[in-house]
Parts: C-alpha cells; structure tokens; sequence
C-alpha cells in the first residue's frame, strides 16, 4: 500500500522555497488491552468523578486548570487556551546549518519523512544533495497543534527526514546523577576493547532485532482465540552478582570466541600459581 502523506509543507531557506509532503516515518507495534468486566466480559467506560461531592461529572461541566499551588487552580476558558496556543504553519523556517554529529540523539523526538511535492523535485535534490556533501542538517522551527516545534532535516538514504527535537529544558541534565568518578586498569580496559572488536559490525542492521514480547504476545493471543490454555512458566532465580571484573571479561571474550569459532584469549597465570609447579610436569624451554 502506498504511503498517505498527512499534510503539505514549504521548507525555506534564504529565497529559495521547496514544497514537500509529510509522511509519518515510525509506527507504533505495541500491543493494546481494554479494561473488561471479570464477570461479564463488557467493555468498561471511564467516568470522571468529582473528588469533593463524589459525583460523576458531564464533559460539558468540564474546565481546565493550572495547579499554581497545592490545590489551588487557575482557570482557562477554552478561547483563552485557543489564543495561547501557536498558529499552525505550513512553513519549515531553516536558521542554521550544523554538523550531524553535532545534535546528540538525545535530543531526537518524532520523525517525519519528506517527499518532494509538485515542482520541488529539483530544490529538494539539491538540498538533499548539499547537506550530504557537507556533512551537515538543518535546523529549523515548525509550528502544529498548537505548539512550536524545533526541527532537524537530515538526509536519509534517497530522501529527508524531518526529526523533531526536544527542547534543551525537556532533556534532564546527567550531572542531576551521582556517578562516581572509578579509575580504570589498564588491563580491564584492555579486555573492554577486545570484546567490542568481537562484537563489532561495520553498519546497524535494524532488521537484525526483532520484538521479542512481542512476539510472545502474539502467540499467546493466538492461542487465546482458538480456546488454548497458555502456560504460565516459573520464574527464573535471579543471576549471582558478578564481583571479579577481569573474570567476567575474560569469559564474555571466550564465550563469544567461541559461538564465533575463535580461539580463545589466552589468559595469563595467577600470580599464586607462578612459583608451583604440579608433580610429573617438566618445564620446557623455548
């Protein structure tokens, strides 16, 4: 089925005006469950109730408010709210051009594709094509439903994508975190190293990882609709706490070399192992 595009848009940069078409890029694939009554198997309703009469309000009785202090509200009447909100555009502004590796994902939110509309195919090739050529995105502002949005254009494949990004106070700081500053041995750091090599690839195949629960999901769901009992299994104990660092990645390397038909890092004796030799063995020169 061909894509539907959701709306029509102009990215402008300079004088120089390109007419696209948006597309939604990402689909949510989670699983939804309805609330049900145990004994009837209906579809339940929510209600809103009021929590100081203890009665079901009607949405026409409905307003809205801002907590400002513990229970105490301002209230907005529905034209108010209207005239705050931001006026849809159909108008991508671009105000500057950064490097790629500059916008940490971090920042990334809902992806859009862009498609070029009718008489922008050359303008939107060569905008694709510069931004390649130059290793950089596009930053911009794009107003819908109400709000301002920042936006980043990036080029992807044979197209664009439009990647909306978060404002800088809707990301929380790391430093809010207590990590601890550890020194790093030079040999734990070493078997680091050598177990990214092993596990290693040159490009992110997405197709590679599937959803798992998912697919559990699925199955079960499955075998619900053809009357199966499903099986519920025990829980699994949970893992020993792993306490020898150098252990644990000498034996992720081995594990590893091993699935791939490697041959094993060779370890190095323990220290208290060095001045003994077991009975009957002759030590060999090379």
């Amino acid at each position: 089925m061909a894509a539907r595009s959701i709306s029509s848009l102009t990215v402008s940069f300079g004088l120089v005006a390109i007419p696209v078409k948006l597309y939604v890029a990402t689909t949510s694939k989670s699983f939804s469950f309805n609330l049900l009554h145990k004994g009837c198997g209906s579809r339940l309703k929510q209600q809103y109730l009021c929590i100081k009469e203890d009665i079901e309000v009607p949405r026409q009785d409905m307003v809205k408010g801002y907590e400002f202090a513990k229970d105490q509200y301002v209230v907005f009447s529905p034209d108010e709210l209207k005239a705050l909100e931001e006026a849809g555009s159909h108008t991508v502004d671009i105000t500057e051009f950064v490097p790629v590796e500059s916008v940490d994902p971090i920042f990334f939110d809902k992806a859009y594709y862009l498609a070029p509309d009718k008489g922008g195919a050359k303008p939107y090739a060569l905008f694709a094509q510069a931004l390649r050529d130059t290793d950089r995105c596009a930053l911009g502002r794009w107003a819908s439903h109400g709000k301002q949005h920042i936006v980043m254009l990036r080029p992807f494949e044979d197209g664009l994508v439009m990647q909306q990004l978060l404002y800088a106070d809707e990301v929380r700081p790391i430093g809010e975190l207590e990590i601890p500053t550890v020194e790093v041995k030079e040999a734990e750091l070493k078997l680091a190293h050598q177990l990214i090599e092993q596990q290693s690839a040159k490009t992110f195949d997405p197709a590679t990882y599937t959803d798992a629960v998912r697919e559990r999901i699925e199955a079960a769901v499955e075998k619900k609709v053809e009357g199966q009992e499903i099986a519920v299994p025990e829980e699994a104990a949970a893992g020993a706490q792993v306490i020898d660092l150098m252990e644990a990645l000498r034996q992720s390397l081995e594990k590893r070399g091993a699935a791939q038909g490697l041959q094993p890092a060779a370890r190095k004796p323990a220290k208290r192992a060095a001045t003994t030799q077991p009975a009957g063995r002759k030590t060999v020169k090379k």
